[in-house]
C-alpha cells in the first residue's frame, strides 16, 4: 500500500504533543540556550542596574492664600487644607513635565556628565532630553494623587532627583503665579492711589466750601430760612440782609456741597472695597504656601528594580522556544510540499 503524502490528518491536542515530543531534543537544547544566553546577557557588565525612587503626592486645591485666608465669603473649593482634584492633578501634571523643572533638575545634578554624554556632541541636548525622559516619569494614580518616578544607576541621585522635583514644584508654580500677581498688585495699587487722590481732592474741595460757611445745607436753609422769617416780622433788616447774603452763598454753593458729599461717600466705599483688594493682592504677591500635600517622600532604594532578570529569562526563553517551533514548523511543511510534488510526479 502506498502512502499518499498529501492526505492531511486533523489537527488536535494529541498532534501537538506529538509534535513536542518529536522534537523534545532540540526544543530542550534551544531552552538550555536560551536561558543561559538570558541569564549571561543580563548580568551587570551588559545591562547596568538601576534603582528605583518614587514620591506620591496630592495637588492643593487652592492657589491663593487671600481667597484661602482672608476673603470671608470663602468657598469649598478654596479651602487651604483640602486636597486638589481633576483639574489641580492635570496642572501639576503639566508643570512637572514643563522644561522649567527639566532644565533645573539637569543643571543641579549635571545630567550631562551624569549620562556619560559628551558635552562636545552634535546631538547632545536630544541624547539627554530622551535619557531624562526614559529615567524620570511621572503618572497619575487612580486616587488623584501624581506619582513621581526616578531611575538611577545611583540610589542616592534617584532618591534625590524624585524629591527635588517635588520640592521644584512649589517654587515653579509659586513663580509663576507671583509674576502675575505682582502685576495685579501693581495695577490695584495705581487704583487706589488714583482714588485716593480724588476723595483727598473732594476733601479739599468741601474744606474750602465749609470755609464759606456751607457746612450742612438742609439744616442751614431751614434754620437761615426761620431766622429770616423772624427778622422779616420784627422789620430788621440789618438782619434780613446778613441772612440774605448767607442764603445767597447757601444757594450758589449749596449743590456742589451736596454733589462732593455723596461722591465723597461713594468713593469712600470704593477705597474701602479696594483697600482690602490691596490687602489681598500683596498677601498674593509676598506670601508661598506649599502647592502639594506629599504623601510619601523618596528614599535610597536598597536593591534594583531594573534589569528583571527572571522576566528577562523567562521572555527570552518562552520567545526563543516559539521562533524554534514556528522554524520546525516551516521546514516540515517546505519537507511536506516537496514529498508530495515527489508523490505526484510519481503517480503520472
Amino acid at each position: 500500500m502506498i502512502h499518499d503524502p498529501t492526505k492531511r490528518e486533523d489537527f488536535d491536542s494529541s498532534n501537538i504533543v506529538i509534535f513536542l515530543y518529536k522534537w523534545r531534543k532540540p526544543l530542550f537544547i534551544v531552552m538550555i540556550v536560551a536561558l543561559a544566553g538570558s541569564w549571561f546577557f543580563s548580568l551587570p557588565w551588559f545591562i547596568t542596574p538601576k534603582f528605583k525612587s518614587t514620591v506620591i503626592m496630592f495637588p492643593a486645591s487652592t492657589n491663593s492664600v487671600s481667597k484661602a485666608l482672608l476673603t470671608e465669603n470663602n468657598q469649598k473649593g478654596e479651602d487651604l487644607m483640602s486636597f486638589g482634584e481633576d483639574e489641580q492633578a492635570e496642572q501639576m501634571m503639566q508643570i512637572l513635565n514643563s522644561n522649567k523643572i527639566r532644565d533645573r533638575v539637569i543643571t543641579t545634578f549635571n545630567l550631562m556628565e551624569h549620562y556619560g554624554i559628551d558635552s562636545a556632541a552634535m546631538y547632545k541636548y536630544s541624547r539627554l532630553f530622551d535619557e531624562y525622559d526614559r529615567n524620570i516619569s511621572f503618572r497619575r494614580t487612580p486616587f488623584m494623587a501624581v506619582q513621581i518616578t526616578v531611575y538611577d544607576t545611583d540610589p542616592q541621585v534617584a532618591a534625590d532627583i524624585a524629591n527635588t522635583i517635588a520640592s521644584l514644584l512649589d517654587s515653579t508654580k509659586n513663580d509663576m503665579q507671583h509674576l502675575r500677581a505682582i502685576q495685579g498688585l501693581s495695577i490695584v495699587e495705581e487704583e487706589y492711589r488714583a482714588l485716593q487722590s480724588e476723595v483727598y481732592v473732594i476733601v479739599d474741595s468741601l474744606v474750602s466750601i465749609g470755609k464759606l460757611g456751607v457746612n450742612d445745607v438742609e439744616y442751614q436753609s431751614q434754620v437761615m430760612n426761620q431766622q429770616m422769617a423772624i427778622a422779616i416780622m420784627n422789620g430788621n433788616t440789618e438782619a434780613q440782609k446778613a441772612l440774605q447774603k448767607r442764603l445767597d452763598i447757601l444757594g450758589k454753593y449749596g449743590g456742589i456741597y451736596m454733589s462732593l458729599k455723596n461722591s465723597l461717600e461713594f468713593k469712600t466705599e470704593q477705597l474701602t472695597l479696594l483697600q482690602s483688594r490691596l490687602k489681598e493682592a500683596k498677601v498674593d504677591a509676598q506670601e508661598n504656601i506649599p502647592q502639594k500635600f506629599v504623601v510619601s517622600d523618596a528614599y535610597k532604594a536598597e536593591k534594583k528594580s531594573y534589569p528583571i532578570r527572571w522576566l528577562i529569562m523567562l521572555v527570552s526563553t518562552i520567545s526563543a522556544l516559539f521562533l524554534t517551533i514556528i522554524s520546525i514548523m516551516i521546514v516540515e511543511k517546505i519537507s511536506l510540499a516537496n514529498a508530495q510534488k515527489k508523490f505526484q510526479l510519481g503517480q503520472s
